[in-house]
């Protein structure tokens, strides 16, 4: 059934409205006949509607709360002239005038339903003018009012909920109702829809945030959009902006000058022959470094400490690096008392007693020199043999010299 709503906005300068529909919606959705544009408003937050005679509120979203005359409404609630209704900041104040109901808006700064179910009896915040002095629309003439006045309807006993069939009906029509609304929202950036749900459905999807600041999230995106644009033109065109310091002369050249050869290709400057997604940047310098004349091998010591070949021949040490002399460098860095790491439980300290010479005593090999499982895996880079004229010493010197030279 169709009835008749006058709608005089006091927060807004704009003329009174009146509206012949079967309800209003209340909210801050664009398509509700009464919109109250405030983030603590839903989008769809209530609706008025008339069935037996009288004039119902509903509160489409419980979970937010509305105020009638101070008290939170639950569900349905019949209106009276002189009810003021809170939600959000707004205050509604309600009368009846011919035959319509007149729906008076006001902002309270400041004010909140929360804080007035709180608060309600000490703050006064609801405690607003009712609509006994409502301005009448233009398009009423002065008689028409000073009528309406004198047959103003008297507040009947309040009747709290619609009977039975007509809430059922009601609800029927409210679900229907909230589904148009939706549907006809365009879409924009303030109201998006996309895989929005219609229906009673649309009780799952979460406000809209049209009111949020975006720009932290924005300048975190167009910060790194042109990071990660830099740094893709720089691996395709320039390596040399991630290398803390240029590759070897033996890694740039395209043409082996060793012989016999130490390596199965050439690197050519190329930054993958040693870094990869998917294998072990050990993995790829030991399967280049197998050749004929050159096995890569780690001494048992070693790889029981966890120590492999890139350990101690680390690259990027400038163009003029060699390797071998890198390795012997390594050694001093490893093997000193101020390393504090230990290695298979066991820490290693300063070789020679600190002395950095041959550890000799009294004309004698102190070194135990190496174990006989150590010579033969090292058997082809070392190339030792031990003529039978050789004394321990000197078997011991050769040992040495082989293993730093």
């Amino acid at each position: 059934m169709e009835a008749t709503f006058i709608i005089i906005r006091e927060d807004l300068l704009v003329d009174p409205v009146t509206i012949v529909a079967e309800g209003v919606l209340i909210g801050r959705l664009p398509t509700c006949e009464l919109l109250l544009n405030h983030p603590s408003v839903s989008r769809l937050h209530a609706g008025i509607t008339s069935a037996d005679g009288e004039y119902y509120i509903r509160n489409l979203r419980p979970s937010n709360p509305i105020l009638l005359n101070g008290t939170k409404l639950e569900d349905y609630e019949a209106l009276t002239d002189g009810d003021v209704l809170g939600i959000g900041p707004f205050a509604l104040n309600v009368a009846f005038m011919q035959g319509a109901l007149a729906i008076k808006v006001a902002l309270q700064i400041a004010a909140s339903p929360t804080d007035a179910i709180v608060k309600r009896e000490a703050s006064g915040l609801w405690d607003l003018p009712t609509t006994v002095h409502l301005e009448i629309p233009s398009d009423i003439t002065p008689g028409e009012a000073e009528a309406a006045a004198g047959h103003k309807k008297k507040a009947p006993a309040r009747k709290a909920k619609p009977a039975e069939s007509s809430s059922k009906a009601l609800d029927v029509f409210w679900d229907k109702r909230i589904t148009a609304a939706t549907k006809t929202v365009r879409p924009s950036p303030l109201f998006p829809l996309t895989g929005r749900p219609s229906g009673k459905a649309q009780s799952v999807w979460s406000p809209t945030t049209d009111l949020r600041r975006r720009w932290p999230g924005s300048m975190l995106l167009w910060g790194v959009v042109p990071i990660a644009i830099f740094s893709i033109v720089g691996a395709l065109f320039y390596a040399k902006a991630f290398a803390p310091a240029p590759i070897s002369d033996a890694h740039t050249r395209a043409n082996m000058n060793l012989k016999p050869t130490i390596a199965n290709r050439t690197n050519a400057g190329s930054c993958t022959s040693c870094h990869a997604w998917s294998t072990s940047m050990q993995s790829q310098c030991s399967t280049c470094h197998t050749t004929d004349a050159f096995k890569a091998t780690v001494i048992a010591p070693h790889v029981n400490a966890g120590i492999g070949c890139v350990d101690c021949h680390a690259e990027h040490r400038g163009a003029q690096f060699n390797a071998m002399d890198g390795a012997l460098l390594s050694c001093f860095g490893c093997h000193i008392d101020q390393n504090q790491k230990t290695f298979n439980g066991k820490r290693v300290a300063t070789p020679h007693g600190g002395t950095f010479g041959y550890p000799v005593v009294n004309g004698h090999w102190k070194w135990t020199g190496l174990d006989a499982e150590e010579i033969a895996q090292r058997k082809d880079s070392l190339k030792l043999e031990r003529l039978p004229s050789d004394s321990e010493d000197q078997w011991r010197s050769k040992q040495f010299h082989a293993v730093h030279i």
